[in-house]
């Protein structure tokens, strides 16, 4: 007996088929962007989709899922599409469940799909102990279009290494994907280079275990050592915010990636080395007003360091750059080579006892630790330079690099890295654990700094 649909029923099955076999595509992510107390940005980009669809929960409780979807996403000149989503109004301190959909189709996740608002601890508990992860200048091969011989990128491990590190978040200091020749005199090969760089499998769990903020260097930037004139400076900025979860990016009337976050006791100030920034070359005794962040964002900076102290929550005030502030050496482009810019906010910080300040930079193909001490009993100020994630490094042991008046024994390292800061402890007791791990998940140096040193002091308690 022969089995007869209607054509109408026939014509349904086809389309249901025909639409299940032209499903869009996962190219990279989901990747979770800024967390806030009631509210998350997450990250995915996709190819061919018609529909991409966020479904979340609170953990354990799937009668409280909500929906957000969006349909016929754009594609951008490399041919991705970028989908965000923004859930709100969540509970404060919660976990939630979720599921990615394209084209009705769910998704698998490299890593738990899982997002976490921040608890709401302020004038209640003392400040939650939290672990963020940090580095640059993360070069992956492309063989057509590298230059010819040894390829620059010389591992991914470290991204996998990072993925299953139990971080809560990455700050991402510049040098995030490198433009190539190929890429940087055109929109779409632009465009290409971070969609290529971040959909390799290594990189999968780490963009969705943990939230991601970033500043950007001259590789992300343009080309190298790139400065205000560089003429696709805006379709730059463009891409960096398709690609990133910042809050912010600059201010109306003065674009850049410079922004700001809070994560428990600690401020973090993303600064734009790049946008407004002068050659690196040019005379800073002949052109005083020499410049890497433009007089706008200085300014913003220092009122910014100011808010956080008057706020009183913030232990520390982490302040991410892609070029070294305290080293004295005036190759590349690092502060030395802006001093007047340098010691104008050094000042500012002495003058004003802003305290826990602690410089993140990268750029420079080692990682290291620097200190320095603004007056005779003053406190220190830190720098944590973390580099290479992936690129090539620099043979430390070979260079003067040791002989930094601020650099801290023991803990150059030539290879590639990453390094996690775990802030832990009450009181007088709060510190960052600073731990360096290598390609192969070696731990290479730790340092304790402790919040004292940075000249906190810790309130003192009502008598009744």
């Amino acid at each position: 007996m022969k089995l007869r649909l209607a054509p109408a029923l026939l014509f349904s099955i086809i389309c249901l088929l025909s639409s299940r076999l032209a499903a869009g595509t996962l190219v990279s992510g989901p990747m979770l962007g800024y967390q806030a107390h009631r509210e998350v940005f997450l990250w995915v980009e996709t190819k061919d989709a018609q529909k991409v669809t966020l479904d979340y929960w609170l953990a354990g409780r799937p009668e409280t899922k909500k929906t957000l979807e969006h349909t016929n996403p754009a594609a951008t000149p490399a041919g991705g599409q970028i989908t965000t989503f923004r859930p709100g109004l969540l509970e404060t301190g919660a976990t939630y469940d979720y599921t990615l959909s394209i084209d009705g189709v769910a998704q698998q996740t490299a890593a738990p799909a899982k997002f976490r608002t921040h608890p709401l601890w302020e004038w209640r508990t003392p400040p939650p102990d939290f672990k963020f992860i940090t580095g640059s200048c993360a070069y992956i091969n492309e063989p057509v279009l590298d230059r010819p011989g040894e390829p620059y990128g010389r591992t991914v491990n470290t991204f996998k290494l990072m993925g299953d590190s139990g971080a809560d978040f990455m700050v991402w200091l510049g040098d995030n994907w490198y433009w190539r020749e190929a890429d940087f005199d055109s929109v779409s090969g632009l465009w290409h280079r971070p969609s290529h760089d971040r959909a390799i499998p290594e990189m999968q769990k780490l963009l969705g275990a943990m939230h991601h903020y970033a500043v950007w260097d001259d590789h992300d930037f343009g080309p190298n050592d790139s400065n205000w004139s560089y003429e696709y400076k805006a379709e730059a900025l463009k891409i960096f915010q398709a690609y990133w979860g910042n809050h912010s990016y600059g201010e109306p009337e003065n674009p850049g990636v410079y922004s700001k976050f809070y994560w428990g006791d600690a401020a973090f100030f993303l600064m734009d080395n790049h946008y407004h920034r002068d050659a690196a070359g040019l005379d800073q005794d002949k052109h005083p007003e020499k410049s890497q962040w433009g007089r706008r964002q200085l300014e913003w900076l220092k009122q910014s360091l100011l808010q956080a102290k008057a706020l009183k929550h913030f232990t520390f005030k982490f302040i991410a750059t892609g070029n070294q502030m305290l080293q004295t050496e005036p190759r590349g482009e690092p502060h030395e080579l802006y001093r007047r810019e340098r010691e104008e906010l050094m000042d500012f910080i002495r003058e004003n006892q802003i305290t826990g300040v602690v410089f993140l930079t990268g750029d420079v193909h080692h990682s290291a630790l620097y200190r320095r001490q603004l007056s005779a009993s003053g406190p220190w100020i830190y720098e944590i330079t973390s580099s290479p994630l992936s690129s090539s490094s620099w043979a430390v042991e070979k260079s003067d690099k040791a002989k930094d008046p601020y650099v801290i024994p023991g803990t150059l390292v030539g290879d590639q890295n990453f390094v996690t800061v775990a802030v832990t402890g009450q009181g007088a007791d709060r510190a960052l654990t600073l731990t360096c791990t290598d390609k192969q998940g070696a731990t290479r140096f730790t340092h304790t700094v402790k919040a004292t040193d940075l000249g906190y002091v810790p309130p003192r308690r009502r008598t009744p």
